[in-house]
């Protein structure tokens, strides 16, 4: 059986999932299935052709999903084109004089979250997270579109900046949490690590962001910011300097089936003087990661947990928790 050109974006995905292939050059150019059977009895490749099924399997329910999803973001597309309505600040509630019991005084709100989408995409990504945030008491979600004609990731990160501003200004918080898909991640990372955006940005959650840069589809090129998304160039080797004492939390959810991402690991976040904690998610793909409610739940918990973790620090005069350093964990979605 021979690999068609249309199989080839695949091919790093499934090396990276098997890397017993790059060990028989010729595996993906056997002639029949037939002679599958007798490859456990091989070296080096035991039980393979289950795991070939298994992945075949997956790949094709991530894809399914991806393309159902496709479909239903092309449809919500237009209405998420023009920027939202800015919502109105709320006014105070009042203290009770002489209350002095917690239990009697107004509960602290949410930090406002800000979602930021991926390329050539717009707010209307963020339909079901918005809804899911807004279930669980997270009612000050705001979602920022920068223009698709945008060059430059300094110059979206620099919008967003100001876009920040604005919202603390309005609603009275110091703080924001911020949400990005893809490129919306990579923006928002420049903003906190190189424009002084850790001040404002209580955590930062990215969704399948090339943090390291990423290879694929080589004819984007011509685009600008494409360029900068590659590994080695100038805006990620600016990443990859030294950001001591950056307070911003990450919080990097990855797909182990993003085509979007060679390699795959370029989704995690990896910097010794941040505090990161990336997050596998398997059986899911690129466009599902804003969407999926699993992944939702994921994003809530990780804002409840720096919600709690800043409570504590407040309490003990500091931040709780204070260091760098890479956690890892898991999710598995099917």
């Amino acid at each position: 059986m021979k690999v068609t050109r249309a199989l080839q974006p695949f091919l790093p995905l499934c090396q990276r999932l098997l890397p017993d292939m790059r060990t028989l050059p010729g595996i993906l150019n056997l002639s029949s299935f037939p002679t599958l059977p007798n490859l456990p009895g091989l070296p080096g490749l035991p039980g393979l052709p289950s795991r070939l099924a298994g992945l075949s399997l997956t790949l094709l329910k991530a894809t399914a999903l991806d393309l159902a999803i496709l479909a239903g973001h092309l449809l919500l597309y237009p209405s998420g084109i023009a920027q939202e309505r800015r919502a109105t600040a709320r006014p105070a509630l009042p203290r009770v004089a002489g209350a002095e019991d917690p239990a009697l005084l107004p509960t602290k709100a949410p930090l406002p979250v800000v979602l930021l989408h991926g390329f050539i995409d717009n707010r209307s990504v963020f339909v079901l997270l918005r809804r899911s945030l807004a279930q669980h008491g997270r009612h000050r979600v705001e979602s920022l579109n920068y223009s698709p004609l945008t060059c430059d990731i300094r110059t979206a990160a620099e919008l967003l900046g100001r876009h920040i501003e604005e919202i603390c200004e309005r609603t009275g918080s110091s703080q924001v949490d911020v949400v990005g898909h893809s490129l919306g991640g990579l923006i928002a990372r420049y903003y906190v690590q190189r424009l002084g955006g850790d001040g404002r940005v209580r955590t930062l959650v990215t969704l399948g962001t090339p943090h390291s840069g990423t290879r694929v589809a080589p004819l984007a090129n011509a685009h600008p910011i494409v360029r900068q998304m590659r590994p080695g160039s100038a805006l990620i080797e600016e990443l990859s300097r030294p950001a001591p004492g950056c307070r911003t939390q990450f919080v990097s959810f990855w797909s182990d089936l993003d085509h979007l991402m060679d390699p795959l690991e370029t989704a995690c976040v990896d910097h010794p003087d941040l505090l990161v904690q990336n997050v596998r998610v398997t059986g899911i793909g690129h466009l599902a990661l804003p969407v999926h409610p699993a992944v939702a739940t994921g994003i809530r918990q990780a804002l409840d947990t720096a919600r709690t973790g800043a409570s504590a620090g407040a309490r003990t005069g500091g931040r709780a928790g204070t260091r760098t350093g890479t956690q890892t964990d898991g999710l598995t979605v099917a």
